[in-house]
């Protein structure tokens, strides 16, 4: 890969770079070399955490390390995922300015330079790198993996209002103080739809600006899967939903809830057929749906569980549950009575209480403040 022209920087600018590495035996060494030539722009020091390689790559991270003092190793015991290697060396860094950058050859280190132009200048806190800005020339691969990051950066940004053209970049540079001020949870390559998330959030000025990059096919070590890509959209809706605002909240739990109600009215079904007593049928099938709701509503749309820290918050969520139970039971026993069937009455009786569920649950039990965007 030839490297970019350099860009002007400060000598007494001190960057950390964080280098990630399971089994990349055959580009590690040429990989840590492109990055040390950065040490002729800037003071630097290079974090290399092992993620527990079984290829050798660990007995050559020890051998250059030992070879140059800016270079800290880490090791971890057990292959914990991408994600878990950059936690470690993120709370490490020193550097007054903290890049990320992969062991495989796929990015140009000199490109960190340019990265770091709005972050020196105070324009910016964080910089991301873009694949699909202005490029001279690149390696054209795999058309439904792009189409698939470029899917993925759409609906990141709806949820953040951020608008990236490339949220699944390697290339990331952040202040010390704004990453190390993010707790990181994704051990995988979840990493990058939650650090997006978090950043957004946390409503920094981010900018954007064109890297290089020459791809490598999955014959040549590429380790991201189509599993990574259905945890990336769980990611999205775990780390963003639960600010998103209301409208937006609402449609998600559109099918949250469709999905409680199909379950409320099987379980019905099949409790209704051995009990003559439609309320008490009605209110345990409304009960179990609850607890099916309120797991979703945890995994998928307000992330955080109810902190159950007082009487006051368990009062409360069960307040929500036999409410909604006590109309769900009403509505059915209602529309039995005025002569709709057992099956279409719980239809209509869930459609009835779907939107006091959602109130109930947006503004009573998860209460969350809807961010304001900068």
């Amino acid at each position: 890969m030839a490297y970019n022209c350099p860009v002007d920087t400060a000598e007494d600018v001190f960057l950390s770079v964080v280098v990630p590495c399971f089994n990349e035996v055959d580009t590690i060494a040429e990989s840590v070399a492109m990055v040390l030539k950065l040490g002729e722009q800037l003071k630097l020091e290079l974090i290399i955490v092992d993620d527990c390689s079984t290829d050798g790559s660990s007995e050559i991270v020890s051998s250059i390390a030992a070879a140059h003092d800016n270079i800290v190793a880490v090791y971890h015991d057990r292959n914990r995922g991408k994600g878990a290697a950059l936690r470690t060396g993120f709370k490490i860094a020193k550097g007054e300015y903290v890049a990320v950058h992969d062991a495989d050859l796929e990015y140009d280190p000199f490109d960190l330079l340019r990265l770091l132009e709005p972050l020196k200048s105070g324009k910016a806190d964080v910089a991301f790198g873009s694949r699909y800005l202005h490029q001279e020339q690149r390696r054209v691969l795999y058309f439904w993996h792009s189409l698939m990051n470029k899917a993925l950066t759409f609906l990141s940004n709806i949820f953040t209002d951020l608008d990236l053209t490339d949220m699944e970049t390697c290339y990331k540079v952040f202040r010390r103080e704004v990453i190390q001020g993010i707790e990181i949870e994704e051990d995988r390559f979840g990493f990058e739809l939650e650090i997006v998330a978090k950043v957004a959030q946390k409503r920094v000025p981010v900018y954007e600006l064109g890297v290089s990059y020459a791809p490598r096919t999955y014959s040549e070590g590429k380790k991201i899967n189509w599993r990574d890509g259905v945890r990336a959209i769980y990611c999205i809706f775990h780390y963003n939903a639960h600010i998103a605002p209301v409208p937006l909240q609402f449609l998600i739990y559109f099918f949250i809830g469709a999905f409680s109600a199909v379950c409320n009215i099987l379980l019905f079904s099949a409790i209704s057929t051995g009990v003559d007593n439609i309320v008490f049928g009605a209110a345990l099938a409304n009960f179990m749906a609850a607890a099916v709701n309120y797991w979703l509503c945890v995994k998928i749309l307000f992330k955080h569980r109810a902190h159950w820290n007082t009487w006051a918050e368990i009062c409360i969520y069960l307040l929500v549950v036999m409410a909604s139970g006590a109309l769900d039971a009403g509505a059915t026993l209602l529309l039995v009575n005025l002569g709709y069937s057992r099956i279409v009455s719980k239809s209509i009786a869930c459609v009835i209480t779907f939107v006091a569920n959602f109130i109930g649950r947006r503004f009573f039990v998860f209460p969350e403040p809807t961010l304001e965007r900068y």
